[in-house]
This record gives structure tokens, C-alpha cells and sequence, in this order.
């Protein structure tokens, strides 16, 4: 049994993996700020007696005995991250600074999990680890797309200047049930305008790509990069299987069995056109596939949808 601290552990993918970690028998403390997490999403863990929830929000220094350091912490989708960015920013640069001197003394393994934008919009497809991107570091992305190259970074210094044993995951597009539905990403906007009856809206003509994750595969695929001792990354973690936004949006129509028509509104500045990940080296080292095909997991993540409606009609 392990003591975890798992940054951002009341979001939707903290949640999942304070999870699996209880679920495994390790002791669970969630650090959270509540800028996007939501109670809900640990409301389950309160009571059990190897979970612990601390407020705290990791640009201030904290003090904690841990084993390993799980570092969510940092707005996710494009809406919460430009909501503030200088915050954004700070999160993935101080608050890294501060959990990385936290896992130096405790001497504590440490992951960070970065993300694909780090590729930005790539002229290389699919994308492997070893390509450096294409990012705009003055556009409204750089500051959640910089902030995260940075955070790697800073990373592999700490590993290198003082032997920190850090690993480093880049999470492709992931989704699944205790997504915020106000969330504003592609999969989540889709299922809500569906249930509500509202137009879908498509950004550009809707032949961009993405390929989506399950939150399932992703925390597995997480939690083996994380106990693995062959690397220390980065190493890609999504699903390979490529839709156009149009493709999606009519598979979304079809599980919800709505009606509602598709409408088209320009492209947002910087936004990918192609974004899928190179897996090999998951599958090497991790012997990592993603299981969950687009169709099961829509089904998953519309009927939390659903519910989340039936409670709380304005969600």
C-alpha cells in the first residue's frame, strides 16, 4: 500500500484515478482548488477511510509525506483555461516547481500529466513523441499549450539536475462520465445540445480530425506509465482511431436518438486541424492499447448525461 497524492483529484480525471487507486488498496489524498473539479465527482471517497480531501491549490507550496505524486492540477479544456490565463499559466510553472520540490523531499516519484497540445497544430501526423510541435506561443492557447511544454521541461531538469523520478504522460482527447457538462469540449457540447433539442454546433466545415479516449483506457494506461521503471516518457496515451467532427456529431445523434439539425460557426484561432497520437511506444513499453471503442463509450457518457439533466435541468 502506497500513500498517492493525485493534484486535481476531484476533476474528471483525478476522480477517476482517486478510483482505481482506492480500489486497489493504496491511500488517497485529492488536492484540489475547485476552479474546474467539482465535489460530486469524490463525493463517494469522502467516507472511506484511505481517502483525504485537501483543499489547496498547488501555485502555494504545500507540505505532505507521500510515495508518489499524481499532478493533474490545471484547467483542461480551452473554455476554463482562457477563462484565466495568467492562473493557467502559473498552475502548470509554479505549482509544477512546488510539486516537483514536494516529490524531491520526499523522494517520491512524480507524474506529470501533459498533454497533446504540446504538438499544437501539427505538421506532423500522427503525432510521435519525438516531434517538437507547432505552437503559437502568443495566441490564445499558448497559455494552457506553453505552459505545459514548459511543465515537461521542468520535468526533465529535475531528473536530470537531481535524479527526481519523474514520468511524463501527453493525454490525447479524453472522455467519459463526470466530464463537466459546461465543460465546453467537443464531446460533452455535442451530448448536451443533442439532449436538449439545441442545433450542434460545428466549428469550420467539420472535417478536422480528433480521436477520442475513454477515461477508462486512459487511467489504465496512466497508471501503468506510472509504475513502469523502463522510462520516463513522454510517452502518448489516446486513441489512434481518427473522426471528423461531423463524423462525431452524427455518431452522437444516433446514441441519443435526437433530432437536432447541424450548424456551422467559424473556426476558433489556433484550433488543430488534425490531432491523433502514435502509440507505438505505449504499446512497447506498456503493452497499451486503448479498449473502448467510440460507440461504448458514448453510451457510457450519455447516460451520465442524462442523469445529470434529471437532477439539475440547467446543467
Amino acid at each position: 500500500m502506497a500513500t498517492i497524492l493525485v493534484t486535481g483529484g476531484a476533476g474528471f480525471l483525478g476522480s477517476h484515478l482517486c478510483d482505481r487507486l482506492i480500489e486497489r488498496g493504496d491511500e488517497v489524498i485529492c488536492l484540489d482548488n475547485f476552479f474546474t473539479g467539482r465535489k460530486q465527482n469524490i463525493a463517494h471517497l469522502l467516507q472511506h477511510p484511505r481517502f483525504e480531501l485537501v483543499r489547496h491549490d498547488i501555485v502555494h507550496p504545500i507540505f505532505l509525506e507521500v510515495d508518489q505524486v499524481y499532478n493533474l492540477a490545471c484547467p483542461a479544456s480551452p473554455e476554463a483555461y482562457q477563462e484565466n490565463p495568467i492562473k493557467t499559466i502559473k498552475t502548470s510553472t509554479v505549482g509544477m516547481v512546488n510539486m516537483l520540490g514536494l516529490a524531491k523531499r520526499c523522494h517520491a516519484r512524480i507524474l506529470h500529466a501533459s498533454t497533446s497540445e504540446v504538438y499544437g497544430d501539427p505538421q506532423v501526423h500522427p503525432q510521435t513523441e519525438d516531434y517538437w510541435g507547432h505552437v503559437n506561443p502568443l495566441g490564445p492557447r499558448s497559455c494552457y499549450d506553453e505552459g505545459k511544454r514548459v511543465a515537461e521541461s521542468l520535468c526533465m531538469n529535475y531528473h536530470i539536475a537531481h535524479k527526481l523520478d519523474v514520468r511524463i504522460i501527453r493525454i490525447f482527447n479524453t472522455y467519459g462520465p463526470r466530464m463537466d457538462p459546461r465543460d465546453g469540449r467537443v464531446i460533452s457540447n455535442f451530448i448536451m445540445q443533442a439532449l436538449r433539442g439545441e442545433p450542434l454546433t460545428i466549428y469550420g466545415d467539420g472535417k478536422q480530425t480528433r480521436s477520442f479516449c475513454f477515461c477508462h483506457d486512459l487511467i489504465d494506461g496512466m497508471i501503468r506509465l506510472m509504475d513502469q521503471n523502463e522510462t520516463v516518457g513522454p510517452i502518448n496515451i489516446g486513441n489512434p482511431v481518427e473522426n471528423t467532427m461531423i463524423e462525431l456529431a452524427e455518431k452522437v445523434l444516433k446514441e441519443t436518438g435526437s433530432k437536432s439539425k447541424l450548424i456551422n460557426l467559424p473556426l476558433p484561432k489556433d484550433d488543430p486541424k488534425q490531432r491523433c497520437p502514435d502509440i507505438t511506444r505505449a504499446k512497447t513499453v506498456l503493452g497499451w492499447s486503448p479498449k473502448v471503442p467510440l460507440e461504448e463509450g458514448l453510451k457510457h457518457t450519455v447516460a451520465y448525461y442524462r442523469e445529470q439533466l434529471k437532477s439539475n435541468p440547467k446543467a
